[in-house]
C-alpha cells in the first residue's frame, strides 16, 4: 500500500511538472485535473481509459508544440474530434489533444473544382452549412454529422447513408498534410509509382518508397485476403499502395488509420453538388428476413440509399416525443421491419417514376397488403419535404434510439459494422439472431442496407461477467460467418479496441505482419494512439471497461422520483448511465440543446460531459463527496436547466432533473449562499418587498449597491434586477367572466403577479371575452399566494418546493376532479405541474392537477379546434418575430404559441430559430455566469430582434426571456396574453374590421 501512494505522488508531480511546461509553451487549454481527464476518458464504446492531460489548442502550431512536448517526455498521443468513436479509437492512457474546438475552419474552398481543404475539428454539419451556399456538399453523410468532424471520419473512413452512390471517406479525401511522430510535416495526396517530381523531404521519399515496396510486394496477397466489399474499413489500406492502383494517393493510406500514423492538420475534400429533389419509399415488411432478402433486389432501381428500421426501432421510436409523429406519418400498422428508399436525381420526375417503379418491384416480389404476415408489406411514398427530413434525422438517431431501453442490458456495439454481400446479407442476419439466442440474448438491427451492413447490437449487460463472457462469445462466432461469406468485420466505424485483435482471423498472420511493418515504419516509438489496429488488447479486458469488475455506485439519498429508470443502485444511477456519449448535445444548430456548449465549445459544459462526471462522482472515481464539491458545481455552472435534452437527448438524459439532485446534495453539505437565498426564497419575500418597492428597488439606481450585491450575493453590477412594483396583481375574490360560461383557472405565477401584472390582466380579459368562466383559486392554507416552488428547485431546496406545491395542489386539485383546465402564463411555471411536481408526489391530487396544466396558448388552440373559442380579433401589425421558451420546446408546448398568434388577422408570424436565451431564471443575473449568459443570447435571438424593424412585434413567453431582449437590445418582448388583449381592443375600436376566429389560420 505504501509503494502505491509512494508510485501515485511520484506520478501526480511528474503530471505536475508535464502540466506547467505545456501552460507555459501553449495558450489554449491545459486539463490535468481528475474531473476535466474523467471527461475525456470515454468516447461513444464501452470503455474508459483514463488520460494522463488533455490539451485544447488554439492552432495547429500549438497543437503540433503539444505534440512534440509529448514525444519529448516519452508520452503516447491520441488526437480527438467529436468523441464519438464507438469501438474505442478515441480513448488512452496518455495525452488526449481535442481538435474540436479551435482547429475547424474551411482554409480553401474551390468552388469551379469542387474541392476545400479543411482543418481536422471541423464539423461535418458546419461544413456543409458553409458550403451549402455555393450549391454543394460533402456526402459522406454519417448519423452523427451535427458533432462528428472531418479529421476523426478521415480516421475511421466513415462512410454514411448514401455511400452506394457517393462512397467512403477515402473515395472523397483528395489529399492530407500531417505530422509525422518524429514532428516532421508531409503532404500526403497522388504519387507516381517512381516518386518522380514529388516535393518532399528526403525522409519522407523514403517512406512513400518503402510503403510502395510493400504495396508491390504484398499485391497478391492483398487481391486474395482484402474483402471485396464498398465496406471494409479495417486495418491499414494497403491496397490503396498496389501497382494496379497507380498513380498511388498515399492519403488513402491515413484515410482510416485511427490516429495511429500521423497527425493531421488538413484534409482536401472532394465536393458534390447538393440533392436538390428528392422521393422516399419506406418498404413495409412482415417478416425480417423477406425485407433482408429484398434489399438485393431495391437497390436494382439505383437508388442513393436503402435503410432498415426494425422493429425494436419503431417501437422505441414511438416512445419518444420528437419521433413520435413521424413514425405515425410513415409507418404503416405494424411491421417487422422496414426499409426507406430514396431516390435523389436531379429531376424530380424521374425519382417520382422510380418510385412507381418501387412499388411495381414489390409487387413482383410478391408483397402486398394481405392477410399473409411472410409476404405482407407494400410501400408508403413520401414525397413532402418535412417528413423526408424527419425520416432521416430519425434513422441518423438509431444508435441513441436503440439506446434509449429504461432497462441495465443495452445494445452492444461490437459486431456492429459488419458488411457481407447483398445475397448473404439475410441468410447472415437470420443466423446471427440464432447466435444471440444461443447465448441468451437478442439484438437490434438497423442501417445500411444497401450495402449489407447493419448496425448490428446484442443486448448485454457489461456490468456482468456472464454477459462479458457472451458478447466474446458472440464476437468469435459472428465473425467467423462474416469470413465465411467473403465480408468484412469492420464496415464503418473502424477498429479500435474492440475489432483490432480479430485482423489476423480476418486477413491472415502475413498481412498482420504487414500492418505491424506500416506502424513501427511510421512511428517507432509507437507514440501515435497505441492499441489500435495493431498490438491491441483483448476487447474483453474488463480493466478497460466504462464499467469495471469494481464498479460501484456509493450510497445516494435521491429527493425526487427516478422509478422509471434502471439501475441496480437505484433510479438515479440508471438515470445518469443513460448517457452512451454518442454526443448529438454536441450539435451546433437546431434545436435548442446544448446552449452552454454552443457558446463555450467546452466538454465540460455539454451534457454529455456533465453525465460522464456524475456517474464518475457517484461510483467514487472522482474521490469522496464529489458530488457536492465544486468542482462539480463548476460542472453544473452553465448547466441553464433548459430541459432540452430531456425532449431532444433520444437517451432522455435529463440535466436539469439531476441538476436539482446534485444542488440539493450540496445544500445538505455545504448549506445555502446568500445568492441562492434570495433567489430561493424570492416567493416567500416578494409580497414585502412590493410593499416597500421604492426601498426594494434602491440597488438598481445605486452604483455601490450594486457593487455590494456582486461582492456579497454573487449578482453581477452590470444588470438591471426586475424592478418590484407596489401595485401587484390582485386577484378577485370571486370567479370572473360569464356564470355559465366554462370553467378555468387561472394560475398567477409568483413572477407575472409580482413584476408583470400586465399579462395576468390581459389574460384575465381574453379568456373572459371569450366566454370562459375564471376562477383563482385561494390558498388553502396560509395566506401567502400560491407558488410552483421554481425558485426553490433551483436552488436545491427540494423540500421547501414540495411545501409550495402541496399547497398549491390543495388549492387546484378540487377543479382538477372536476375536469376543469388549469391555465398558466410563465411556462416554467405552469410546467414544472406537468414535470417536477410528478418527480415529488405521485398521489392522485398531483396527477390530476398535472394532468389539466395547460400553457395558455395550449388551451386557447385546444379549444378554437374544438369550435368553442370565439374572440373578436382585430389587426395589430403586420409581423410578429416570436422567441420560443426552452421549457415550452422540451414540452412540445411552443406550437400553439405560434397557431394562437396566427388567429391575430393580418399578422404574419416568424419564429426566431434560437437556442436558450441565455437569461434562463437567476442564471443571467449572476456574476460569474452574466458573460456566458449573452453569449448565449448573441448565438440567434438577440441579432434576430435587432434586425427587426421597430413595427415588428417581439414576442415572448417566457419572464427572464423578456428582460433578457430587453437588456441586450432595448426592445421591448410582450407575453402572447397582452398581444390578445391589443388585438382585442383594436376590434372594440374597428368593430368593422374585426373577425371571430374559431380556428387557427396557417
Amino acid at each position: 500500500m505504501a509503494a502505491d501512494v509512494a508510485e501515485k505522488s511520484i506520478k501526480s508531480a511528474q503530471n505536475s511538472g508535464l502540466a506547467g511546461r505545456l501552460a507555459r509553451e501553449i495558450t489554449g487549454d491545459v486539463l490535468f485535473d481528475a474531473f476535466s481527464r474523467g471527461r475525456y476518458a470515454t468516447d461513444a464504446s464501452f470503455y474508459q481509459i483514463m488520460p494522463l492531460g488533455v490539451v485544447v489548442p488554439r492552432s495547429m502550431d500549438e497543437a503540433l508544440r503539444a505534440l512534440a512536448i509529448a514525444r519529448d517526455e516519452g508520452l503516447k498521443v491520441t488526437p480527438r474530434g467529436g468523441g464519438t468513436s464507438q469501438c474505442g479509437q478515441t480513448v488512452n492512457d496518455g495525452l488526449v489533444i481535442d481538435v474540436s474546438k479551435h482547429l475547424n475552419r474551411i482554409l480553401s474552398l474551390d468552388i469551379e473544382n469542387r474541392t476545400c481543404v479543411v482543418e481536422p475539428g471541423i464539423v461535418l454539419d458546419d461544413l456543409n452549412r458553409q458550403l451549402k451556399k455555393h450549391g454543394l456538399w460533402f456526402p459522406v453523410d454519417v448519423s452523427t454529422a451535427s458533432r462528428a468532424t472531418i479529421g476523426g471520419m478521415a480516421g475511421n473512413n466513415s462512410c454514411g447513408g448514401r455511400s452506394l452512390r457517393y462512397g467512403t471517406m477515402r473515395d472523397n479525401t483528395l489529399s492530407m498534410e500531417a505530422a509525422l511522430a518524429d514532428g516532421a510535416l508531409a503532404r500526403f495526396g497522388d504519387v507516381p509509382r517512381d516518386l518522380s517530381d514529388v516535393k518532399a523531404s528526403a525522409t519522407t521519399l523514403a517512406l512513400f518508397r518503402d510503403m510502395l515496396d510493400l504495396g508491390a510486394r504484398e499485391a497478391d496477397e492483398i487481391a486474395d485476403r482484402f474483402p471485396k466489399v464498398q465496406r471494409r474499413v479495417g486495418g491499414y489500406n494497403l491496397d490503396a499502395l498496389t501497382p494496379r492502383n497507380a498513380p498511388n494517393n498515399m492519403a488513402h493510406l491515413l484515410v482510416g488509420s485511427e490516429g495511429t500514423l500521423a497527425f493531421t492538420t488538413k484534409v482536401e475534400l472532394k465536393l458534390w453538388p447538393v440533392i436538390r429533389n428528392k422521393a422516399l419509399g419506406v418498404c413495409h415488411f412482415g417478416s425480417f428476413y423477406e425485407a433482408m432478402d429484398a434489399a438485393q433486389h431495391l437497390v436494382k432501381l439505383k437508388p442513393i440509399a436503402v435503410e432498415l428500421v426494425d422493429r425494436t426501432m419503431i417501437a422505441l421510436g414511438r416512445d419518444i416525443a420528437m419521433f413520435r409523429p413521424i413514425i405515425g406519418a410513415a409507418i404503416r400498422d405494424d411491421p417487422d421491419a422496414v426499409l426507406v428508399v430514396e431516390f435523389a436525381e436531379e429531376d424530380q420526375a424521374t425519382n417520382l417514376q422510380r418510385l412507381k417503379q418501387l412499388t411495381e418491384l414489390m409487387g413482383d416480389l410478391g408483397f402486398g397488403w394481405t392477410n399473409d404476415k411472410r409476404k405482407w408489406g407494400g410501400v408508403v411514398e413520401i414525397t413532402e419535404p418535412a417528413l423526408q427530413s424527419g425520416i432521416a434525422d430519425f434513422r441518423a438517431a438509431g444508435l441513441n434510439v436503440m439506446m434509449s431501453m429504461k432497462q441495465e442490458g443495452k445494445p452492444v456495439s461490437f459486431v456492429e459494422d459488419c458488411a457481407v454481400p447483398l445475397p448473404h446479407l439475410a441468410d447472415y442476419t437470420a443466423r446471427l439472431n440464432e447466435v444471440f439466442a444461443k447465448h441468451g440474448t437478442s439484438g437490434t438491427m438497423y442501417a445500411h442496407a444497401s450495402e449489407g451492413c447493419l448496425h448490428v447490437r446484442p443486448v448485454l449487460n457489461l456490468k456482468l461477467e456472464k454477459d462479458v463472457k457472451a458478447m466474446r462469445a458472440i464476437a468469435e462466432e459472428a465473425f467467423a460467418m462474416v469470413r465465411e461469406y467473403k465480408g468484412s468485420h469492420s464496415g464503418e466505424h473502424g477498429d479500435g479496441i474492440v475489432r483490432s485483435e480479430f485482423h489476423a482471423a480476418m486477413f491472415g498472420e502475413r498481412l498482420v505482419a504487414d500492418f505491424m511493418e506500416v506502424k513501427r515504419r511510421f512511428d517507432p516509438e509507437n507514440v501515435l494512439n497505441p492499441g489500435k489496429i495493431v498490438d491491441a488488447p483483448r476487447m474483453d479486458d474488463r480493466a478497460l471497461f466504462r464499467y469495471r469488475p469494481d464498479y460501484r455506485i456509493t450510497e445516494l439519498k435521491t429527493r425526487l422520483d427516478w422509478s422509471a429508470w434502471p439501475g441496480a443502485g437505484g433510479g438515479f444511477q440508471g438515470a445518469v448511465e443513460m448517457c452512451n456519449n454518442n454526443g448529438a448535445c454536441r450539435k451546433l444548430e437546431g434545436g435548442v440543446m446544448c446552449p452552454s456548449y454552443r457558446a463555450t465549445r467546452n466538454e465540460k459544459d455539454v451534457t454529455r460531459g456533465r453525465a460522464n462526471t456524475l456517474r464518475l462522482a457517484i461510483s467514487g472515481q472522482l474521490g469522496p463527496d464529489a458530488l457536492s464539491s465544486d468542482e462539480m458545481m463548476e460542472t453544473l455552472k452553465l448547466c441553464v436547466s433548459c430541459k432540452a435534452c430531456r425532449h431532444e437527448c433520444p437517451t432522455g438524459v435529463d440535466m436539469a432533473k439531476m441538476k436539482i439532485e446534485v444542488l440539493a446534495a450540496r445544500v445538505a453539505s455545504r448549506g445555502l449562499t446568500l445568492r441562492d437565498r434570495l433567489v430561493g426564497y424570492l416567493p416567500r419575500y416578494a409580497g414585502i418587498a412590493s410593499r416597500f418597492a421604492p426601498l426594494a428597488n434602491l440597488r438598481n439606481r445605486s452604483a455601490l449597491l450594486r457593487k455590494l450585491f456582486e461582492r456579497f450575493a454573487g449578482i453581477s453590477a452590470r444588470r438591471a434586477l426586475p424592478a418590484f412594483r407596489s401595485d401587484v396583481f390582485a386577484p378577485p375574490t370571486e370567479a370572473v367572466g360569464p356564470v355559465d360560461g366554462c370553467e378555468v383557472v387561472l394560475f398567477a405565477d409568483t413572477f407575472n403577479r409580482i413584476y408583470e401584472r400586465e399579462n395576468l390582466d390581459a389574460a384575465l380579459r381574453v379568456l373572459v371575452a371569450g366566454g370562459y368562466r375564471v376562477h383563482l383559486p385561494k390558498p388553502v392554507s396560509g395566506t401567502r399566494p400560491l407558488c410552483c416552488g421554481r425558485t426553490f428547485l433551483s436552488a436545491g431546496l427540494v423540500d421547501e418546493a414540495k411545501a409550495e406545491l402541496d399547497r398549491l395542489v390543495a388549492s387546484f386539485a378540487p377543479f382538477a376532479a372536476r375536469g376543469v383546465p388549469i391555465i398558466g402564463l410563465e411556462p416554467s411555471c405552469l410546467l414544472t405541474l406537468r414535470d417536477e411536481l410528478l418527480s415529488l408526489r405521485k398521489d392522485d391530487d398531483a396527477k390530476a392537477v398535472s394532468a389539466h396544466a395547460l400553457t395558455f396558448e395550449e388551451f386557447l388552440i385546444r379549444e378554437a379546434e374544438a369550435g368553442r373559442l370565439q374572440l373578436p380579433l382585430g389587426a395589430v401589425g403586420e409581423k410578429a418575430l416570436v422567441h420560443g421558451h426552452c421549457h415550452q420546446k422540451s414540452f412540445g408546448a411552443f406550437k400553439p404559441v405560434e397557431q394562437v398568434l396566427r388567429l391575430v388577422p393580418g399578422l404574419k408570424v416568424e419564429t426566431i430559430e434560437s437556442s436558450c436565451c441565455g437569461m434562463a431564471g437567476a442564471f443571467g443575473y449572476g456574476a460569474d455566469t452574466y458573460d456566458a449568459s449573452l453569449e448565449m443570447a448573441e448565438l440567434s435571438l438577440l441579432p434576430a430582434v435587432r434586425r427587426a424593424d421597430q413595427a415588428t412585434l417581439v414576442v415572448a413567453d417566457g419572464t427572464s426571456c423578456r428582460h433578457q431582449i430587453h437588456d441586450g437590445s432595448a426592445r421591448d418582448a410582450l407575453h402572447v396574453a397582452r398581444v390578445l388583449a391589443m388585438s382585442l381592443d383594436r376590434a372594440k375600436a374597428n368593430p368593422t374590421t374585426s373577425s371571430h376566429k374559431d380556428i387557427p389560420n396557417g
